[in-house]
């Protein structure tokens, strides 16, 4: 059975096609209502001679009691500029701007922040050291898809993805700011005013650009969709020069995409795609853009590095949560959980290669292999990520350019971001990860064991003993995870104590299964 989100995302899907899903208009800016993490924006007119990008500073504190946020303000061209807030909390916010320049400096208002609407919970945070959460507290369940450059494409290609998406059960999307020169397309706009490919005025931004790529993010977010924004990347190969800009430039960049979508709340910040494939960048400057990016972002939203070859040291204070790109380490539970040991932080494989025909090996995952990376990763308390690369005569392939998907994996991916929807809130914790025991959940409450390639016909109902005691009573359910099929078992299991590390069915019973591989278990305690 799918869950409801994925039905609901595809009813809604050709009204997306359509363009009637858009970005949630930004409130008026004086006496504003908008509700709790939605977001408020301050239009001011201002100097428009010489080069405001360089030259005019603006921010605002925004204080409710005893709190303030200082937020920074950007120049939007044509003499306009702008402060975005995203209200914390409810209640009456003050606010006053300070700029360099008279005309922008001193101005006052007031914003009343009122409850969140459905489906508002906040941005994710990270939760119980290796998990996530809605910062409302609703669990954040990660099933995300990748596709690089699909906010670069027509308008025509870029609404047939909102629509694949809004029938997608994906709810985290990675995306880059730049455009990307392996997609061997012109890109309709480029993020700082001049001409192709390298003849760039780098002092100023192109508005346009970013307007593009906020109206995005903001659809991405009325489909309850978080966006992975990918800062740096080396797909530009010095095409353009985007890759290899100098370091003050790259600084500025960082700082004005903060002050522009620091106030959506379903930014994620990823700092670089295969950071170490952008050779002239050193750890040191990696560094200082990760504390760049801390110290502008008032909302303090989840931030993250990505790599090919090379790991960042993600123990660093500013890494909130691992990402990782590796074609082995999720195919099975045990490799998945050693970098949760290593980092103590919640880890994502969002690369873990790609369902797809594609000539290149990380390009050729069979839709069973994709779907196994996620459970396994699940098994091992971590989360894995998703994208495709079939062949496509006229190159529109998902990863790159996204449109429409062809593989086999994304409704089974809804049936286990259903799965894990109906888990402990908490997140799953690997129940005995010392001793192949592939089983994750909560102690003495929940069990979700998956049995991979595995293609055992019965299982002993035997359970690692942190927290149980004789007497106790459980249910069985089998899941077939490629058929989409949960059978429950019959009766209920009680359970004894049977050795220094077990406890078992009293009567010595266990649970029959097909012999087939991609099942799972999943065994509640009922006598509570």
């Amino acid at each position: 059975m799918m869950s409801k989100r994925y039905f609901l995302k595809t009813a809604v899907a050709a009204a997306v096609a359509l363009g009637a899903v858009l970005a949630a208009p930004w409130s008026a800016a004086a006496s504003a209502v908008v509700e709790r993490w939605g977001s408020t924006e301050i239009a001011l007119s201002g100097p428009s001679a010489g080069n405001p990008f360089m030259e005019v500073e603006l921010s605002a504190t925004f204080r409710q009691g005893a709190r303030t946020l200082t937020v920074a303000g950007f120049y939007d061209g044509d003499g306009q500029y702008k402060i975005r807030f995203m209200p914390p909390e409810t209640g009456e916010w003050e606010y006053e701007t300070q700029s360099n320049r008279a005309e922008l400096s001193g101005r006052k208002g007031t914003l009343t922040a009122v409850a969140p609407s459905a489906g508002n919970h906040g941005p994710v945070r990270v939760k119980n050291t290796h998990h996530f959460a809605y910062e409302d507290g609703t669990p954040f369940w990660q099933v995300g898809t990748t596709s690089y450059a699909w906010a670069h494409q027509t308008e025509a290609l870029e609404q047939q993805t909102l629509a694949t998406l809004a029938g997608a059960p994906f709810n985290k999307l990675r995306m880059a700011v730049f455009p990307n020169q392996d997609v061997k397309n012109q890109p309709p706009r480029f993020p700082f005013p001049g001409q192709p490919p390298k003849g760039w005025d780098l002092t100023r931004f192109n508005p346009e650009f970013f307007r593009h790529i906020e109206q995005r993010v903001g659809q991405l977010r009325e489909l309850g969709i978080e966006a992975d924004l990918i800062l740096f990347h080396p797909y530009d190969k010095g095409y353009w020069g985007f890759d290899s800009l100098p370091a003050d430039v790259n600084e500025r960049y960082l700082r004005y995409v903060v002050a522009r979508l620091g106030a959506y709340r379903n930014v994620w910040w990823s700092m670089a795609n295969e950071f170490d494939f952008l050779k002239a960048k050193s750890m040191a400057e990696w560094d200082s853009y990760f504390q760049i990016v801390q110290a502008s972002d008032p909302y303090q939203h989840l931030r993250s590095i990505h790599n090919a070859f090379v790991f960042y040291n993600h123990t660093k204070p500013w890494v909130t949560h691992v990402s990782v790109q590796s074609g082995a380490i999720a195919e099975d539970f045990e490799r998945a959980v050693l970098f949760r040991d290593v980092y103590n932080k919640p880890v994502v494989y969002d690369e873990v290669k790609y369902e797809g025909n594609f000539s290149r090996r990380w390009g050729q995952l069979k839709p069973e292999e994709m779907v196994l990376r996620f459970w396994e990763g699940a098994i091992a308390g971590t989360y894995v990520g998703h994208s495709e690369s079939y062949e496509d005569p006229n190159g529109l392939v998902w990863l790159g350019k996204g449109g429409v998907l062809k593989g086999q994996s994304p409704p089974r991916l809804a049936f286990f971001r259903k799965i894990l929807s109906e888990s402990p809130p908490e997140g799953l914790e690997p129940i005995d990860k010392w001793q192949n025991h592939p089983f994750a959940g909560k102690h003495a409450q929940y069990y979700l064991g998956y049995f991979g390639l595995g293609k055992p016909r019965s299982w002993p109902f035997v359970l690692f003993k942190t927290g149980l005691k004789d007497g106790m009573k459980f249910r069985a359910e089998v899941i077939d995870t490629w058929n989409m099929k949960v059978t429950p078992v019959n009766g209920t299991f009680e359970i004894v104590k049977r050795d220094d590390y077990t406890f078992a069915d009293k009567n010595g019973r266990s649970i029959a299964l097909p012999g087939k591989p991609y099942m799972a278990l999943r065994i509640v305690r009922v006598d509570q």
